[in-house]
This record gives structure tokens, C-alpha cells and sequence, in this order.
């Protein structure tokens, strides 16, 4: 019911939309990409990448202040733990891996916190793989962090200085490059968006969130199945991970938060299925932030892997079915949160993950509830941010 059909949907959400130039590689991933992931011999090399250089399992952390809190036992997978400080690098090394099966020789990304075009650089490194990062201006201005660290591995970082220089621009001028280096060039879509295969490509990537924890969950509760797991949610990628063994048993709550911004009603957010109507966006069909003449609205969001107008596809078709509850966190709550987080517990949240966090004093738990927060990424690219409104 919540998986993605042949031809690329969940539900109404999805598809490839994308022109002709482009077809060819896309059909190429999408005639072979399932072949290539269920290879014996893939997978070998893709687990033993993901537990030896990754640094898989991470751990599932019982947040004991947080819980006496907030009144549930609340869990911490800590992805923050990941080699590159997040998720995205699951992600990264299973595409690069395609990539190469694939024939393609080099390799290039879209960034908004920096963190997939870390892990990106990080991979081509690996593979002795060139790389180009497109990151919106603005971005590049609130990642500096994230920027260095993608140019010390060797990646050229291009900044994008049209629209609002951050996100949604970064991933169109991907596109426009992968459209004019068609034959030899992979392009690494960092979340769960863009044309088929990728939604679908990138959440089984990132599944090994979830199946971890159900294994831990038996270890530490006797019992796979949490009572709640809450994600943030820009474009998906961590959220579908963590959400993706679990999307079948209805007595799993799923709650993915997204950014509001300065307020859902105050023309400074990142909300999409707060506020957004389907559309088309980088080649498929989801919710969209735009206006009535279905123009992309500009999204805003103090934290930069939030910042896009857009979903993915099956973000949107849980959305719609009713499967997940969507939330929504402003910058000042998932602030608050981010700080909370870092004194109760010695970890300092990325802003992104922070949102997640921001919903725990909206939700009313049974004592007896398990709660798995899904710590998607660490807080050092933040720190300058956080600093300011301290």
C-alpha cells in the first residue's frame, strides 16, 4: 500500500517528469537499479562500507532526562554517530556503488545543510571519483563548516545564485548539468525527491534506519515495534528511513515534523504539507508550497536541509492517506528544542533534527510509551547559529 507502484507512484504522487534529454539515464536506473541492489554481491559490499567506514549499527540511545520529562521512554537513534555526522551517508555510499556498476565515472550533487554534499565529496574520495556540489549562496554563507570540509576532500563546490540561493536552486542547477553530461555523470540525489527511481532508490538506502531498530528495540524493550517514531522532514530522506520497516503495522504512530518557519501564516516557511497543493517539482509530482497561479512559493527555514517547497513522493502519499502525522516546528521552537536536547542529554541536534525534537511538549504520551526520535544529524554546522540566539 505505501510502496512505489511500476510506473513510479505512490498513490497519485510521484512519476518521472523530466525531459527527453534525461531519459535515457533515467530509464538506465530505473531497468536496473532493483537488479543491481538485490545482487548478493552488492549488498556484501554495501553493508560491509556501511558497518567498517559508516560505522553501522549506531547506537539506540535511551535519553533518560528527556523521558522523566516528557513522560514516555524516549530513544535516540543517533545517526549524529554516522561518519560525516548524519544519515546521508548511507545514502551516498549505496549510490555510488550503483553508479560505478553502472559505468559512470564521475559525480555530481545538490547540498542545502552541506551534510549530503559532505558525504558526497566523502564518497568520491573513497572511490577516487570527481565531484561537483551545487550549494545555494546563501547556504554556503550558513555552512561554512560543511563548505570546508567538502573542498578538503577534493569536491569543487559551485555556489547557486539564483531564487533564494539555497535548496530548491541548488537542485535545479544539478539538473541542468546532469541534462548536458548525460553519458558519463551520476547524479546523487541527497533525499527522497526528484524523477523515478530516486524517491524509492534513496528510501531503501536509508531503510537500514529502521530495520536497526527494530533488532535494537527487541534488545533494549523485547518488542520491535515503538508506540511512536518522529522524524524531521524537508525533502524526507531520514524520515523515510526511519518510518520505512514500520509503514505497515498501523499501531506504529509515525509523526514527521516540518519547518514552519517564522509561522505558517507568516510567509516565512518551509511547511509543504501544512501549506502546499500538488505539483510538479524536479521531476515528479508531490506537494508543493506555490501559488495560485502555481508558481513555486520561496520556503524559508532557519535551518538549511529544511529549506525546500517541496516533499517527496511518498511523504506526500502519506500525507494524503493519513499513515503519518505531519507536525510543523518555527525556527524559535526547534531553537529551544536544539538547546533542551543539548543540555539534558551532552548532544547537540543539527537544526533539522532539532524540529523533531521541538514536538515532544505538543504530544501527550502514556508513561509506559515507546518513543523513538530519529537524531538524524549533529549540531557542529549549526553552531554559529545556535550561538547567535543563545
Amino acid at each position: 500500500m505505501y510502496q512505489v507502484n511500476e510506473q513510479g507512484f505512490y498513490g497519485e504522487f510521484g512519476g518521472a517528469y523530466i525531459p527527453e534529454m534525461l531519459h535515457p539515464n533515467i530509464e538506465e536506473l530505473r531497468t536496473h537499479y532493483l537488479d543491481i541492489m538485490n545482487d548478493a554481491s552488492f549488498q556484501n559490499e554495501f553493508r560491509k562500507l556501511l558497518a567498517d567506514f559508516a560505522g553501522r549499527p549506531t547506537p539506540l540511545y535511551y535519553a533518560a532526562r528527556l523521558s522523566e520529562k516528557y513522560g514516555a521512554r524516549i530513544y535516540l537513534k543517533r545517526e549524529d554517530l554516522c561518519h560525516t555526522g548524519a544519515h546521508k551517508i548511507n545514502n551516498t555510499i549505496g549510490q555510488i556503488l550503483l553508479a560505478r556498476r553502472l559505468g559512470k565515472t564521475r559525480i555530481i550533487a545538490e547540498t542545502g545543510a552541506g551534510q549530503h554534499g559532505v558525504a558526497t565529496a566523502t564518497v568520491c574520495a573513497l572511490m577516487g571519483m570527481p565531484c561537483i556540489v551545487y550549494m545555494g549562496k546563501t547556504d554556503v554563507e550558513r555552512q561554512k563548516p560543511n563548505v570546508a570540509r567538502m573542498r578538503l576532500l577534493g569536491a569543487e563546490v559551485i555556489p547557486v545564485t539564483s531564487g533564494n540561493a539555497t535548496l530548491k536552486d541548488a537542485t535545479n542547477e544539478a539538473m541542468r548539468h546532469w541534462i548536458t553530461h548525460p553519458d558519463d555523470t551520476h547524479y546523487i540525489i541527497g533525499s527522497v525527491v526528484g524523477p523515478h527511481p530516486f524517491p524509492d532508490m534513496v528510501a531503501r538506502f536509508q531503510s537500514v534506519i529502521s530495520e536497526e531498530i527494530r533488532e535494537q528495540l527487541v534488545r533494549k524493550e523485547g518488542n520491535p515495534y515503538p508506540d511512536y517514531v518522529i522524524a524531521c522532514v524537508g525533502g524526507g530522506s531520514n524520515a523515510a528511513g526511519a518510518f520505512y520497516h514500520f509503514l505497515e503495522d498501523e499501531h506504529v504512530q509515525l509523526i514527521g515534523v516540518e519547518a514552519a518557519g517564522k509561522g505558517l501564516d507568516s510567509g516565512h516557511s518551509a511547511a509543504t504539507l501544512a501549506l502546499g497543493k500538488p505539483g510538479i517539482l524536479h521531476g515528479c509530482k508531490t506537494m508543493l508550497m506555490q501559488t495560485d497561479d502555481g508558481q513555486v512559493t520561496e520556503p524559508y527555514s532557519v535551518s538549511a536541509g529544511l529549506d525546500y517547497p517541496g516533499v517527496g513522493p511518498l511523504h506526500a502519499h502519506l500525507f494524503k492517506t493519513g499513515r503519518v502525522t505531519f507536525m510543523s516546528a518555527t525556527d524559535e521552537e526547534a531553537l529551544r528544542a536544539g538547546l533542551e536536547v543539548s543540555r539534558m542529554e551532552g548532544i547537540i541536534p543539527a537544526l533539522e533534527t532539532a524540529h523533531a525534537f521541538a514536538v515532544l511538549n505538543k504530544l501527550e504520551f502514556e508513561k509506559d510509551d515507546v518513543v523513538v526520535m530519529n537524531l538524524s544529524g549533529r549540531g557542529d554546522k549549526d553552531l554559529e547559529t545556535y550561538s547567535k540566539w543563545i
